[in-house]
């Protein structure tokens, strides 16, 4: 039975992984073949469905690691969704003005090119048990270039949301209510700004260093950090 179970699961992630694989792989064709054809200000338009289909879907993540179906910590995998989520959700699907900015284009192409290896990753792991030597650089490697491009992205879209919020005032709650409670969601993305970390720490690099101790560029990472 215990083996029955196992191989479900191992044919669900495999599945899970293989299909977020080809959705992110679709959102990096639809992001550059409109950056040539249209330029950088339609991209979100274009990527919008996509996007938001393959972003959502990562909640299930989160599930996955509240029971035990992976051995990723929910403390590290909820704010990183979370902080995704925010911007697909909160920032460029709520306030339209951020949509056409060229920090769009940076951060879809971070977020596909990442996911694509990722997702690719682990599909591949589970279906045969282990990954490729290129697979598995491309996947501690390419960390480098995309965490900083794509968190910089992210705390780049925040900041300009910020008028667009303030000025609507959409999601905020204001006094008196029935519940007698107050939000105020401009104030709530100033501490989102707050809370991101710009740059790299030591436990970001954690993985890359157990995974790839041998790399030129996590030991160029570790000697910077140092």
């Amino acid at each position: 039975m215990a083996g029955f179970f196992s191989l479900l699961r191992r044919l669900y992630l495999t599945a899970y992984n293989l299909t977020l694989f080809v959705g992110w792989l679709q959102v990096l064709y639809i992001v550059l073949k409109t950056l040539k054809e249209l330029g950088h200000e339609n991209i979100y338009h274009a990527a919008e469905k996509p996007l938001l289909f393959a972003q959502t879907a990562a909640v299930l993540e989160i599930l996955h690691g509240l029971v035990g179906l992976v051995r990723s910590p929910v403390t590290a995998t909820l704010p990183q969704i979370g902080s995704r989520l925010f911007l697909a959700w909160g920032i460029l699907r709520s306030f339209p003005e951020t949509r056409t900015h060229v920090l769009v284009t940076t951060l879809l192409i971070s977020w596909s090119v990442t996911e694509i290896i990722r997702y690719f990753f682990f599909g591949f792991k589970e279906a045969f048990g282990f990954a490729p030597s290129w697979l598995l650089w491309l996947r501690y490697s390419t960390f480098l270039v995309l965490y900083p491009t794509g968190i910089s992205s992210e705390v780049g879209l925040i900041y300009i949301a910020l008028p667009f919020i303030k000025a609507s005032e959409k999601y905020c709650i204001r006094m008196p209510n029935k519940w007698n409670f107050s939000f105020d969601y401009f104030c709530a993305a100033i501490a989102v700004l707050g809370i991101y970390v710009p740059g790299m720490n030591s436990t970001s690099f954690s993985p890359l260093m157990c995974a790839l101790p041998n790399n030129p560029f996590v030991d160029l990472a570790t000697h910077w950090m140092a």
